[in-house]
């Protein structure tokens, strides 16, 4: 069993991973941002995605997040800013592989997805093989109210898993789905009470754990193959369309008036 400290002191610390009884619990650990992602975290995030992939004992994959909320997306104090000059196609595509590490995981992914999970947040629950959900989970696209668009599968994952209308009414209009309309919708698998979802969630990682784990990814490598070319089309079309809008007029008028206001 491992385990890191669950403080958000350290780049270390912002995220954690657990392994027992064949889950490994990838948690969120930035509660007081809503899980928002700045740098240290993806960074951290990359770096547990790939130990919970190659460690033998990880059956399941359970992602979480400590505090109200599963994940804010994007930290808005980072958004827009590169480190070292890096350039807005490098940014994307490389938050873009991270999204892939998960989606391509032969081991099923179960997402506990409670109060917030927007934008980026949204999308990694999204690419989870199972959503449970708690009763106070808003999800929403924020991306449209600041001159962008998702940029590490939300479109291409919203419209399989709700159709291509209510993906464009969420992408749209950036307006939160509540938990009951995300279960009519299919955006999430089950709803409880928030008092019972990591427990529930537990309940349903470890049952996973329980099957024949070659069965369980030849079926997930079955599902997923009839839409994987159509994913990564997608993925390749907001990598192009993201990048132009970040370069755009009304990206930066937004961001400058955002900045002036001085959120």
């Amino acid at each position: 069993m491992t385990a890191t400290d669950m403080t958000d002191a350290a780049p270390a610390e912002v995220a954690t991973l657990v392994v027992a009884d064949g889950i490994a619990t990838l948690s969120l650990n930035r509660p007081h941002r809503h899980n928002a992602v700045d740098d240290a975290l993806h960074e951290r995030l990359c770096t547990l995605w790939t130990e919970a992939l190659a460690d033998p004992a990880a059956r399941v994959i359970l992602l979480r997040g400590e505090g109200p909320s599963f994940c804010s997306g994007r930290d808005t104090a980072q958004l827009g800013e590169r480190v070292a000059g890096e350039s807005d196609l490098s940014f994307v595509r490389r938050h873009q592989q991270t999204r892939l590490l998960q989606l391509d995981s032969p081991k099923p992914v179960v997402a506990a997805v409670r109060g917030n999970a927007l934008g980026g947040g949204l999308e990694s629950a999204l690419a989870a093989d199972v959503r449970i959900a708690a009763e106070d989970l808003r999800m929403a696209f924020p991306e449209i109210r600041y001159g962008l668009m998702t940029d590490t599968g939300g479109a291409a994952l919203a419209t399989i898993l709700a159709g291509p209308s209510r993906a464009k009414w969420m992408l749209m209009t950036g307006r939160s789905v509540d938990a009951a309309t995300a279960l009519a919708w299919g955006l999430v698998d089950e709803v409880v009470p928030a008092a019972q979802l990591d427990e529930r969630a537990r309940e349903v990682a470890a049952e996973l754990a329980a099957m024949p784990q070659e069965a369980l990814a030849m079926i997930k490598q079955t599902v997923d193959g009839m839409w994987r070319g159509a994913r990564d089309h997608a993925l390749h079309a907001e990598l192009v369309s993201q990048v132009a809008l970040f370069s755009g007029a009304d990206y930066r008028a937004r961001k400058a008036a955002r900045l002036g206001g001085g959120s």
